[in-house]
């Protein structure tokens, strides 16, 4: 993004990207090839998410992205990380006489790393990760890529957050409906227990859990082997008639 650029442009690029993107790992690793041609000197981009503490590495242009970021996290401790936690932007210009987060830097430039550039993902309000721009070269990045790079994340933050919120519902829905079709599965069972055994629904659920237990089997996996058995018997009768 240069100076004086619509950025209205790059919300209709990432709202684009977003609606044909078929899941939100293909949302993700679109984003960061998206994000290294904004900064054309970067070799590399990886994009790292919070969690539990620490960050992982959900989608990159490479291997040298995903390894420049797992040698921060072996170590839990590098520009990424600090980007991560501290909400703010971090430079590094030459890995190899860097002296922060060692032995993070060392490490980094044994892979071939001259110099980073890590910016914060505040999504609605909270730090959720980072974004990582990687160089093989010393001093590639200067105060006009960082410039670029913030106004870039800030517009990618909006989309991302839609996207994670659009991941969750899909997650929180397949969720809801498989604990729906387990419960509708095991009433079933219970209903037929309780008129095969003549007993009552407290007495036919005992029977599956103990089934469950015995086998080593999950509940709905017993329920809908007695639902199964119960059809097949019904159409062998039905072809008999």
């Amino acid at each position: 993004m240069t100076p004086g650029r619509d950025t209205r442009s790059d919300d209709g690029e990432l709202l684009a990207l977003l609606a044909s993107a078929g899941d939100l790992s293909s949302f993700l690793g679109d984003l960061v090839h998206l994000a290294a041609r904004q900064v054309p000197r970067a070799g590399a981009c990886g994009l790292t998410l919070t969690r539990d503490g620490t960050g992982v590495t959900v989608a990159s242009t490479g291997s040298l992205a995903d390894r420049a970021d797992e040698r921060q996290y072996e170590v839990d401790a590098g520009p990424c990380l600090e980007s991560m936690r501290t909400g703010t932007v971090v430079r590094v210009d030459d890995m190899v006489v860097e002296q922060r987060w060692a032995p993070y830097p060392a490490r980094a430039a044994e892979l071939g790393i001259g110099s980073s550039l890590s910016l914060p993902l505040v999504v609605e309000g909270r730090s959720s990760g980072a974004l990582n721009l990687y160089a093989t070269a010393p001093r590639v990045f200067g105060a006009d890529d960082e410039a670029t790079a913030t106004r870039w994340v800030q517009q990618a933050t909006g989309a991302l957050a839609v996207a994670l919120r659009i991941a969750d519902s899909d997650h929180r829905a397949r969720s809801l409906l498989g604990g729906l079709d387990t419960r509708a599965t095991i009433g079933q069972a219970v209903g037929l227990l309780m008129a095969r055994e003549r007993c009552t629904a407290d007495q036919a659920f005992d029977l599956l859990r103990i089934a469950s237990q015995r086998r080593n089997v999950k509940l709905r996996d017993v329920a809908a082997g007695v639902v199964a058995g119960f059809e097949e018997g019904l159409a062998d009768r039905r072809e008999r008639w």
